[in-house]
């Protein structure tokens, strides 16, 4: 099979779809789907703006801004797929029952989304994996969800740092039996990373 290239697909031809709060909302649509989660400080939507090559995801100063999933279509790819940019967890400054709800909202959409092919937890290199990254983890392992993880704010460590941290945090988790065990570096303002992270999803895409 050709290889497509990644800069074919990611040159910004992108657009909104919606914004679920509850799974009743979720688009009912055949698109494969590729789904970004973590901590609300993670970077979450300036990586994916990075990623898709176009500013489509809201970046905000106040953490855990994102409080729905949101969905936007990728159109450069056959008839097209979805990333979905998940509420961030940890951080948001709401009231319990919101988080709660957003929180089922989620836990639901990978529980029942038969058209989701992965899921990248980012983490914070600099924070490495936290306890509310672990309970991610254990929910994904516990339904059988594909997940990646993707480091980001890299630029703020040394290479021989990065190494280190990775590697650390990578033996915490190397048993997940729903691990995909490639581990991607990413820095949004540096661009570091990006383009391991759009060929990995081509690669998803081809193998579909």
């Amino acid at each position: 099979m050709k290889k497509i290239e990644a800069k074919k697909i990611f040159n910004g031809n992108a657009d909104f779809i919606l914004g679920a709060h509850n799974f009743s909302q979720i688009p009912d649509h055949h698109y494969p789907e590729i789904a970004f989660i973590g901590a609300s400080n993670t970077g979450k939507s300036s990586l994916i703006n990075s990623l898709i090559g176009k500013k489509i995801a809201i970046v905000s100063s106040t953490p855990g801004r994102t409080r729905q999933l949101n969905f936007f279509k990728i159109s450069g790819y056959k008839d097209g797929f979805v990333i979905v940019d998940m509420p961030g967890y940890g951080f948001a400054k709401a009231k319990e029952k919101h988080i709660a709800h957003w929180q089922k909202t989620s836990f639901l959409y990978l529980t029942k989304r038969a058209n989701l092919k992965r899921v990248f937890l980012l983490i914070d290199i600099v924070k490495g994996i936290k306890e509310n990254d672990q309970e991610a983890i254990n929910i994904f392992n516990s339904l059988g969800v594909s997940f990646q993880i993707i480091f980001t704010k890299i630029d703020k460590l040394s290479l021989e740092k990065q190494k280190t941290i990775i590697e650390k945090n990578y033996d915490k988790i190397k048993d997940s039996p729903a691990l995909y065990p490639q581990i991607i570096a990413t820095s949004s303002s540096k661009k570091y990373g990006i383009e391991e992270l759009q060929n990995t999803i081509v690669e998803i895409l081809q193998n579909l």
